[in-house]
């Protein structure tokens, strides 16, 4: 790199709130299958004390070598409704602790993969393992969980995003807070390496290191000198900023995987904000010209940003993957709790918004007395956008058990807080009891 290019980055992080949100080491379990479950629990915490015993070692080595933050260290799995299938156990809580036990033991940050797959349908470890979500994430700190319920080429299993709807209040009824450990994808990917809808799909190499990084801070100090130029001059700033973002995150990426002897995955690209006051997705929306994040022409805005950071970002990572976009969670960006404080962003805005960013209804909060149905809704509404816009979508919703519109449930760290939103309150009640399945859409045929 250039001397002005180092320098640029130092002022990155020192500044500019820059860091890598999280290094992520990717681990296949599938050697770990076994029909006796206990015996299969004990490979798995083998498998993962083993891979893995380096990683929070090295990516220390990486931050106090080179100065670059490493927010978060972090591990996920092959879905274990695939793994535990065999075991024909009554419910897959244990798998749930193990994973703990081996992510207590690495000293790693959140580990994920405590998911199922079935957007087309159920096979035998999925009922299983969802049905054992609420008290599985309710009884462990650092596990993850998704189930993925719809895609372009299978289209929405209505019978999953019903129960799901369901096993958030449940989840809910235990702990709000755990809600956050849940995520409820269409076209989930499979190399994501953030939480908390991170897994390790199949067709992923045995072990591999995955980064995401950061930057909504840089980017809005960039924006700050071109104000009053061209739009063409908003995104050519972006992509440029976004290219020596993903620099970092690449040679990060490359200094891990050979340290820890496993293949360099990808860098995923998704600026991710956090609570603290400028490192916020709404900022930049800000910046670009809104007098708040809601007001017309916030989704263009975001349009805007969302293609210019993948733009730059692929010119400088030969692997980029993940969900590479502007995540836009309520409670984690200090600017989007701030516009539902004042108003001026509700839940049909940012459900529009959704459809032109990474990744959904993130970390947003709802009365506890919302209907079961109504949170099936939501999670409809998203899967339909990301299965015909051929691209990822989730629902992360909590239901705040006990707390009304306006106020407040704390997550702490850099989940934050989120105000409780209202929804409509007309019920789909009658559309969810239908079941079946919402076909694929016709563009999803192609061969």
């Amino acid at each position: 790199m250039e001397t002005k290019q180092i320098l640029d980055t130092i002022q990155m992080i020192s500044e500019e709130k820059l860091d890598i949100r999280t290094i992520t080491m990717g681990i296949s379990l599938f050697d770990c299958i076994d029909s006796d479950g206990e015996k299969a629990r004990q490979k798995i915490y083998e498998k993962l004390t083993t891979s893995a015993k380096d990683l929070v070692k090295v990516a220390d080595q990486i931050e106090s070598e080179y100065g670059i933050p490493i927010v978060n260290k972090r591990i996920s799995v092959t879905p274990i409704s695939m793994i535990a299938a065999a075991c024909h156990d009554d419910n897959y809580v244990a798998y749930a602790q193990t994973m703990q036990r081996a992510a207590e033991r690495l000293g790693v940050d959140l580990i994920g993969g405590f998911s199922a797959l079935v957007q087309k349908g159920y096979q035998s470890g999925d009922r299983t393992l969802i049905a054992s979500i609420p008290e599985a994430l309710s009884e462990t700190s650092r596990v993850c969980g998704s189930v993925n319920v719809g895609s372009t080429r299978a289209g929405i299993n209505m019978d999953a995003v019903k129960q799901m709807g369901q096993v958030v209040k449940d989840l809910a009824a235990i702990d709000p807070v755990s809600c956050m450990s849940l995520v409820v994808f269409a076209n989930a990917v499979e190399d994501n390496p953030f939480m908390a809808g991170a897994f390790h799909g199949v067709g992923e190499a045995d072990k591999v290191i995955n980064v995401g990084i950061s930057g909504p801070g840089v980017v809005k100090r960039a924006l700050e000198k071109v104000r009053g130029q061209s739009i063409d001059i908003v995104s050519e700033t972006i992509k440029k900023t976004a290219f020596k973002v993903t620099r970092m995150g690449q040679f990060v990426g490359n200094v891990a995987a050979k340290r820890l002897n496993v293949p360099f995955g990808i860098v995923d690209l998704s600026l991710a904000p956090t609570p603290s006051q400028g490192d916020s997705v709404a900022e930049i929306l800000e910046e670009i010209g809104l007098e708040s994040v809601g007001a017309s022409g916030t989704t263009a805005a975001l349009a805007l940003l969302n293609d210019a950071v993948k733009k730059g970002g692929v010119m400088a990572c030969e692997h980029v993957g993940g969900l590479s976009g502007a995540f836009i969670p309520v409670s984690e960006d200090s600017g989007m709790i701030r516009a539902v404080e004042h108003s001026n962003l509700n839940l049909e805005k940012l459900e529009a918004m959704t459809a032109v960013c990474s990744v959904g209804l993130d970390m947003v909060a709802v009365a506890g007395d919302t209907p079961a149905e109504t949170i099936s809704g939501m999670i409809a509404d998203e899967a339909a956008i990301g299965v015909i816009n051929n691209k990822t979508t989730a629902v992360r919703v909590i239901p705040a058990t006990g707390k009304k519109v306006g106020e407040r449930i704390d997550f702490g760290g850099i989940f934050g807080y989120a105000p409780v939103m209202p929804v409509n309150p007309n019920s789909p009640a009658k559309m969810i009891a239908r079941g079946g399945r919402i076909p694929a859409p016709i563009h999803s045929f192609k061969n």
